[in-house]
C-alpha cells in the first residue's frame, strides 16, 4: 500500500466535474485529456469538490475537506479517493457547498493557505453549515494560536 492518498479528477464540460479546491499535491499523473490523478502526502489537508448534472440541471454537489492518512490510520471512505481520508468536513447540496467555498475564500483573504488553517476550523465550518448556522470566521489570532499549538505539540 502506498503512503499517498490518491484523488481521481475528471472534467466533462457541463456534466461531471471533480476538482481540488486547495491542497499541496505530492504527485500528479495525467490519465487523459479530461482525467488525472493527484496524490497527497500523509498529513496534508485538501478540499475535494464533486459536481454532476444532467439535461435538467445539477444532480449532485459535494465538498469534502480531508486529511490524507498514514498507513494504518483510520479513515473515512470518499468516492474517487483512495484509500480515503480523515473527514474534517463533508457537505452536500450546492447552496451549502457555495457557503463552504466562501469560507475557504475568507481564509485565503487573510493571507493563509487553507491547507495550513486549523483542522478544527474546517470541522466547525462543516458542523455550523450542516446545522443551518453561519460559521464563525477564521481570524489571524486563531491562526497564530493554531501555529503555536502545532509548535508545542511537535
Amino acid at each position: 500500500m502506498s503512503a499517498l492518498t490518491r484523488v481521481e479528477l475528471l472534467h466533462l464540460e457541463g456534466r461531471i466535474e471533480r476538482w481540488i479546491r486547495f491542497g499541496r499535491v505530492a504527485e500528479e499523473r495525467i490519465v487523459g485529456r479530461r482525467a488525472r490523478v493527484l496524490s497527497f502526502a500523509p498529513g496534508q489537508i485538501f478540499a475535494f469538490v464533486r459536481w454532476a448534472s444532467n439535461d435538467y440541471g445539477t444532480v449532485a454537489s459535494h465538498i469534502d475537506i480531508l486529511r490524507a492518512v498514514r498507513p494504518g490510520e483510520a479513515f473515512s471512505t470518499v468516492p474517487f479517493v483512495s484509500p480515503g481520508g480523515e473527514s474534517l468536513l463533508r457537505i452536500a447540496g450546492w447552496l451549502k457547498v457555495e457557503r463552504v467555498l466562501a469560507a475557504i475564500d475568507a481564509v485565503e483573504r487573510l493571507g493563509v493557505d487553507p491547507a495550513d488553517a486549523c483542522s478544527d476550523h474546517w470541522r466547525h465550518v462543516g458542523n455550523r453549515i450542516a446545522a443551518g448556522f453561519e460559521p464563525r470566521p477564521y481570524t489571524p489570532a486563531r491562526h497564530r494560536a493554531w501555529l503555536f499549538r502545532r509548535r508545542i505539540e511537535a
